[in-house]
């Protein structure tokens, strides 16, 4: 069992990034930062004679990162009561990936990973970031993954999550998570 952490957020040593290192600490993980690779946006091409045509940017590569692991945590930030644009980006383009000839078991290589999502926000997230919680767990089952859980950190200025203590207890709670998943399946 190995764990990706995919990072969406622009902020270096973001909130997000914080909490979600609290959850990971001691845990072997692969860090991929969506900000790091230009992902372009997804040209819709799934009614077109010729089909999606292949785009020269760094997707396959994160994309190829991720599907060598079993656990994937999502870690982004709320932004407008969603996930940001940088994550957005990369899961939009997965339509072009269950069509890609590069990557014929698409589906079902993502129906065998199981998912976390890990977020931070301000104004009221325990409610707000609701609906982006909302939207990966259709994600996931879109793909038959498995929805193992989700934390919710309140934070909006630079270091605030810090001083979020549910959001930290929570953390620890989804570190032990991950700890029994990695081991119950060796």
């Amino acid at each position: 069992m190995s764990i990706a952490v995919i990072y969406g957020s622009t902020r270096e040593n973001g909130n997000t990034e914080w909490l979600t290192d609290q959850v990971i600490h001691g845990i072997p993980v692969e860090k991929v930062y969506l900000n790091e690779f230009e992902i372009l946006p997804i040209k819709d091409e799934r009614h077109s004679e010729a089909g999606f045509q292949e785009v020269f940017d760094d997707y396959n590569t994160v994309l190829d990162k991720v599907l060598k692991h079993d656990i994937l945590v999502f870690a982004t930030p709320v932004y407008w009561y969603s996930m940001s644009g940088t994550m957005k980006l990369f899961i939009d383009r997965w339509s072009q990936s269950l069509r890609d000839k590069k990557y014929p078991n698409f589906r079902a290589d993502l129906a065998k990973k199981k998912a976390f999502v890990i977020v931070a926000g301000g104004d009221n997230p325990s409610i707000k970031a609701l609906p982006l919680i909302q939207q990966f767990k259709y994600i996931f089952d879109f793909f038959g993954m498995s929805f193992e859980g989700y934390l919710i950190g309140k934070a909006s200025k630079p270091g605030e999550i810090q001083h979020d203590k549910k959001a930290i207890a929570a953390a620890i709670h989804m570190q032990q998570q991950l700890k029994e998943q990695l081991k119950s399946n060796k």
